[in-house]
């Protein structure tokens, strides 16, 4: 009788999710989606997302650990989880050696005594390689080359800022629901709960330790989602009345779109072209017991979904290189390309040439990207205000933006908010 094939371990779970961002540009998050949900999973994303990361110093420290090209390719995703487990976690060493070993076994057997000799390697080479590594650029920053050079560019007098503050974990920040707590009875609940926060916004708690969404007080019935503070600016800066009608073009995953609806009652419709994260604006909105026309199509082709009647506000949050928030998404800045900046700047574009026809005049259009290169930003919105008479860029209440631009800091991810009056 043959025995059972064991169970994927989260190592092993991590190592193909390395192997599928570095490899075959596929998304950390459809990675994890893919896992169910509990400890395993949890595990495998603190080791995927971890290694992510830190990619750029693994693979500083495997490049002079190993002379030779992998066989198979996939032996990277092991050899740079246990190089990170070494590196970056608090597991023993031995123990990172011998579970970095089983997994590359089970992708192939005869490369056991490979990972071992350069696992152990690095252990006793470990301070020589580290300070190598401090004084590499992409290891020091694990940033692709290019991306650190657009961010000179861009910020010369603010780049080794971003790089440090995009090299730190994430704030996890909570976006209070108005329609059923104030934000500061609500912050009373959590240390009730012994989850200290920080106040961080005019709806935004700032957890001092992270959580799952599963333990927080009030989330499955929807007195409080989960939001970065720059992404809470939006629905105060669309300037938003009760009554008005307003569109969310590109709203997936559903945050901004649901703020929206916490604070006004209005008529809503969002939209997007993907299916599947339609799907996630439903189940937010359904959570949080609101409601909104939902539409899966192409904003920028209203003539496939628009009824005709003017919006009063648009909220455009457009595709983007995301590059102010890849401390949440670390495959983003191995993913992305240098060339994907103008294709993405064509199509925000597109959206804004295309959504503009459908405000009312008077009405107001709000530009947002998660962004904080300078082509997705300032220059998307400058070149629409040269070739659109009808419309003016109004100052926006934003501290510590430059120019519209808030950089990332340890309270939230870089973004951007341009808003467009219609004369």
């Amino acid at each position: 009788m043959n025995s059972p094939t064991p169970l994927p371990t989260p190592r092993y779970l991590a190592a193909e999710a390395v192997v599928a961002v570095l490899l075959d540009g596929r998304s950390l998050s459809e990675m994890m989606e893919s896992l169910p949900p509990g400890r395993e999973r949890a595990a495998t994303q603190d080791l995927a997302y971890g290694t992510l990361r830190r990619a750029g110093r693994l693979q500083f420290f495997l490049s002079r650990l190993i002379n030779r090209d992998l066989d198979p390719p996939d032996l990277i995703g092991p050899l740079l989880v246990g190089l990170y487990e070494l590196d970056g976690s608090q597991t023993p060493s031995h123990a990172a050696v011998n579970e970095a070993v089983e997994t590359v076994a089970q992708i192939a057997p005869r490369a056991r005594g490979l990972a071992n000799a350069v696992l152990r390697n690095f252990i006793r080479r470990q301070a020589e390689l580290t300070a190598l590594a401090e004084a590499d650029p992409i290891a020091q920053s694990n940033l692709p080359p290019w991306w650190l050079a657009r961010l000179q560019r861009d910020w010369p007098q603010d780049s080794q800022a971003i790089v440090d503050t995009l090299a730190l974990h994430p704030p996890m920040t909570l976006r209070v629901n108005t329609r059923q707590s104030t934000r500061d009875d609500f912050r009373l609940t959590l240390s009730n709960h012994a989850m200290p926060s920080e106040i961080t916004g005019e709806c935004a708690l700032t957890l001092e330790r992270p959580c799952a969404v599963s333990v927080l007080p009030g989330f499955a019935a929807g007195t409080v989602s989960v939001q970065d503070a720059a992404a809470q600016y939006a629905a105060p800066l669309l300037d938003i009345t009760d009554g008005m009608r307003v569109l969310d073009a590109c709203a997936a995953p559903g945050g901004k779109t649901a703020h929206v609806l916490e604070r006004h009652r209005v008529a809503l419709t969002a939209i997007d072209s993907d299916a599947w994260r339609m799907r996630r604006v439903r189940e937010n909105l359904d959570r949080l017991g609101l409601t909104a026309e939902l539409i899966t199509a192409d904003a920028a082709n209203p003539a496939a979904w628009w009824d005709g009647q003017p919006f009063d506000r648009i909220l455009l949050d457009a595709p983007c290189t995301g590059s102010g928030m890849v401390r949440r998404h670390p495959d983003a800045r191995w993913l992305k390309r240098e060339a994907d900046i103008p294709q993405l700047a064509k199509l925000q574009a597109r959206l804004l040439a295309n959504l503009w026809p459908l405000l009312r005049h008077g009405g107001k259009l709000l530009y947002a990207t998660c962004s904080v290169f300078r082509p997705e930003n300032h220059d998307q919105v400058a070149a629409f205000l040269a070739t659109h008479p009808d419309a003016r860029r109004e100052p926006l209440d934003l501290p510590g933006a430059d120019d519209g631009q808030l950089l990332p800091t340890r309270v939230h991810d870089g973004f951007f908010y341009a808003r467009l009056c219609k004369d």
